[in-house]
């Protein structure tokens, strides 16, 4: 079975969908799954452009079809030349630009930030962060979080309780357990990429 012939990559101006040699029928699929099983990260976002492997028009409107049709996300439509091919990876995520939230994020709310993130209070469900270096949680995630946005694989989610709707470090998702069995932790927790996935872990601090 293929792996990652479908790769969504966020960068300042929206996402990029990331298509990889591989049959089509494969590449429909995987869309498919992808897009269902993250459908909240996409709210009130947009699609900018479809990169890697060349698709022909039919290939391509198939793929529109299942975006916008059936998971009903928004395309951007004549924008593709005057977007930048790359963006430049923050790399302040050991020093550099943090941005302090003092407050809890409700359902609703949303918060982009060229650097790090630190939130003092919960993410509740509906509310999201993005970041491109860190995002460090004072309390519980339950919301939507995506560190490292614009492409460094270095950044880091932590918070007192990780139990979000979805993380993201990157390009990576990760694969979050069941709320009907999930387990409270009693310790703070960080998700970071180790390998070619995201793993959550205790943080205990070195003595």
């Amino acid at each position: 079975m293929n792996q990652d012939l479908v790769v969504f990559k966020g960068t300042q101006d929206g996402l990029y969908i990331y298509i990889k040699d591989g049959n089509f029928n494969s590449i429909k699929k995987e869309l498919d799954k992808k897009l269902k099983n993250s459908i909240s990260f996409f709210e009130g976002g947009q699609i900018i452009d479809f990169k890697g492997r060349k698709l022909s028009e039919d290939e391509e409107n198939e793929l529109r079809r299942i975006i916008k049709d059936k998971y009903k996300i928004k395309i951007a439509e004549g924008v593709k030349e005057e977007v930048k091919e790359e963006v430049e990876i923050f790399k302040g995520i050991g020093e550099g630009m943090t941005k302090f939230v003092k407050t809890t994020l409700r359902s609703g709310q949303f918060i982009s930030y060229k650097g790090n993130v630190v939130i003092f209070g919960d993410l509740n469900p509906g509310s999201v962060v993005e970041a491109w270096g860190n995002i460090v949680v004072l309390g519980t995630l339950r919301g939507i979080a995506h560190a490292g946005s614009n492409g460094n694989k270095e950044a880091i989610v932590a918070a007192f309780h990780l139990q979000p709707t979805q993380l993201r470090i990157a390009n990576f998702i990760a694969r979050c357990p069941d709320e009907e069995n999930a387990e409270e932790s009693k310790w703070p927790e960080i998700a970071k990429i180790e390998g070619e996935e995201v793993i959550i872990e205790t943080y205990l601090p070195k003595k």
